[in-house]
């Protein structure tokens, strides 16, 4: 099997976040960053576990500069057998799609993996464009993929149950929780990731649509405020003026 999967670079998780240059840029100075974990939890690991069962090859893809060479190299320690970084400032989820897809077109993938989104930006946009623009069938939010020959067989959770899925190969996947169970690379995996090959490509020319104007931080969570059980009138009243929920 020739499995592709895309990843990308997001701030920790406990990471404290703030902008700069008047709120048009992200300040990432002391940042602490990880690969994105929906990509290395669940898509990475289940291309990893499939290639273990049938055979082939695990191609990790990037779009970022160099820096964002340490992440790719833990994905290689992960059990992925080679990688491409796209050397390019990821600027909007078009811009990424378009890249990706050039760059796959001519590859002949038969899976291609993403997580359900980014941890930073949570937009889930990328997959679907890169589905559209390979003119690819695509399955989103999969929580369980098992392959018979060349068919995919899939679950989504959906409200109230699980949906099934066949869809024949090649086809773009992105994965939520219930796909795979994270790995920890060992020390035999981080030292054979130093020798795996990490090709770097140029960026295409892509019209970007997009453009970020300004970031705003969203109001501070105030403290939790407790009503005696025998106030009805004032926990009615705080839930209608302060929550907003009734």
């Amino acid at each position: 099997m020739n499995l592709l999967v895309c990843i990308s670079k997001t701030p920790d998780t406990t990471a404290r976040i703030s902008f700069k240059d008047d709120f048009t840029k992200f300040d990432e100075s002391g940042i602490q960053f990880i690969m994105n974990p929906f990509d290395e939890f669940y898509s990475l690991v289940r291309a990893v576990e499939l290639k273990e069962q049938f055979g082939g090859t695990v191609t990790i893809l990037n779009v970022g500069p160099a820096s964002n060479d340490i992440i790719i190299r833990k994905a290689l320690a992960i059990g992925a057998d080679k990688a491409v970084r796209i050397n390019a400032e990821p600027t909007s989820a078009m811009f990424v799609a378009k890249q990706i897809s050039e760059f796959v077109k001519d590859k002949n993938f038969d899976i291609i993996f993403f997580g359900k989104e980014t941890i930073d930006y949570n937009g889930g946009e990328v997959m679907g464009m890169v589905a559209e623009m390979l003119d690819l069938p695509y399955v989103h939010l999969a929580s369980h993929l098992d392959v018979e020959g060349t068919t995919g067989k899939l679950d989504r959770d959906i409200e109230g149950g699980v949906e099934k899925v066949e869809v024949e190969m090649p086809f773009v996947v992105s994965a939520s929780k219930g796909m795979a169970e994270q790995r920890i690379p060992n020390m035999r995996g981080i030292m054979m990731a130093k020798r795996k090959p990490l090709e770097v490509v140029e960026p295409v020319e892509a019209n970007d649509l997009v453009e970020i104007v300004k970031y705003e931080l969203p109001k501070e969570k105030s403290g939790v405020k407790l009503v005696d059980p025998e106030n009805v009138e004032e926990l009615v009243r705080l839930l209608h003026e302060e929550a907003k929920v009734i």
